[in-house]
């Protein structure tokens, strides 16, 4: 079995196509490594990268990326939406083949120590590969965000696992660490407010909210007899969310990092979220993946949003401003999964166009068709007559 690491390292530069391509270039001339995927963000200010190969090429593809990122990335200019502490913020290895994860958290020490080392970033260990149990937390580790690295350094508590102690008003700070897979989710909300959207995200997170008397927004803090904050647990499990508004949508997001599918899949955040937003008097109009996600994932998800549909059965519909009625049938024997999709784009505007739409015509109601579903892209406005519209 070929041993594969995948490295999802996450650049505090969502804005600049240059210095994107720059980084991720200097990634995919590493010998061994394969890029397969770049998701930037401008709200965010933030691009995360997927690349995999062999361990040793995945390390170097890393360091090469880090010295890359001190190098374009100036994080004492950088401002964005979502948490973040240094140029190249985050840098998790996943083992995907081959490697068991008590060997992946000793590559991510491995990698730690390069990029302490060798470019001159100061490295804290995260999830399985921390040095110490409070480490383990992403989000504990990234508290008070580069705003509050300074002082935090000031702590012997918190210095770095390799590389300069002292802050780097350029550079910030880098988690390395070592994880399962980590599906990056957002849903989208029918509202401006940042503030209804993290009451969403606290309704679904499993860290919750703080408990406070009375009002719920500003009434006092209830305590433990520690004198520590008491949490209420949201309702789910494996889950890590925030909201935020994305200045490009116009919208404002509930942000999710469901760190185990198999604890929460991606059908159940999205439907506990309509719920959560349903209550709050609030619609879901969408969701994105940031990155990849594994294709299990995916087709559970359109299982469970099929469960309602009975084979063989037909179901009709209409288009807005449109009189006449569409119609599809299931198969008889039910969603089967996966299957072969098709796609063509702006149907009817050249002879191209009009060719795949005959060809469409023939093959769908045939025995054996040659795509099980069918996307039709593109600006059917500009058709040269009527076709039906996702039909």
């Amino acid at each position: 079995m070929d041993r594969i690491l995948e490295c999802v390292p996450n650049f505090s530069e969502g804005r600049d196509p240059r210095i994107i391509q720059q980084i991720t270039d200097a990634i995919a001339a590493v010998d061994g490594v394969e890029l397969l995927d770049v998701d930037p963000g401008a709200a965010t200010n933030r691009t995360v990268v997927t690349f995999a190969g062999a361990p040793e090429a995945v390390i170097e593809g890393a360091v090469v990326a880090g010295r890359m990122a001190k190098e374009l990335i100036d994080m004492s200019k950088h401002s964005g939406e979502h948490p973040r502490f240094g140029g190249m913020d985050v840098c998790p290895l996943v083992p995907i083949s081959g490697v068991s994860m008590e060997e992946t958290a000793e590559y991510a020490r491995e990698l730690g120590r390069r990029l302490g080392e060798e470019v001159g970033l100061s490295i804290y260990l995260y999830e399985h590969a921390a040095s110490k149990p409070e480490r383990r937390n992403l989000a504990v580790v990234r508290a008070g965000e580069y705003e509050g690295l300074a002082d935090r350094l000031q702590d012997a508590q918190w210095a770095p696992d390799f590389g300069p102690a002292s802050f780097q008003p350029r550079t910030g700070a880098t988690a390395v660490g070592a994880r399962n897979f980590l599906i990056a989710y957002n849903v989208n909300l029918n509202t401006t407010s940042s503030r209804r959207a993290n009451a969403i995200a606290f309704d679904v997170r499993e860290k919750g909210r703080i408990q406070r008397e009375g009002d719920g927004l500003t009434g006092p803090v209830v305590k433990d007899a520690q004198g520590e904050p008491v949490w209420i647990p949201g309702k789910l499990k494996a889950v890590k969310g925030i909201g935020w508004f994305i200045e490009e949508y116009g919208i404002c997001q509930v942000s999710m990092n469901l760190t185990d599918m198999e604890v929460t899949p991606l059908h159940l955040a999205f439907d506990e979220t309509s719920r959560a937003a349903e209550a709050r008097g609030l619609r879901v109009t969408g969701s994105e993946l940031v990155g990849l996600v594994p294709l299990q994932a995916m087709l559970e998800a359109g299982r469970y949003f099929l469960r309602g549909l009975a084979a063989g059965a037909s179901y009709g519909y209409r288009v807005d401003g449109d009189a006449r009625a569409f119609s599809f049938t299931m198969p008889p024997d039910g969603p089967a999964f996966p299957f072969t999709l098709g796609l063509t784009a702006d149907i009817g505007q050249t002879n191209v166009s009009r060719a795949n739409a005959a060809v469409l015509r023939r093959t769908m109601g045939t025995a054996q068709p040659y795509a099980g579903v069918v996307l039709l892209a593109g600006d059917l406005s500009y058709a040269d007559g009527y076709l039906p519209r996702w039909d």
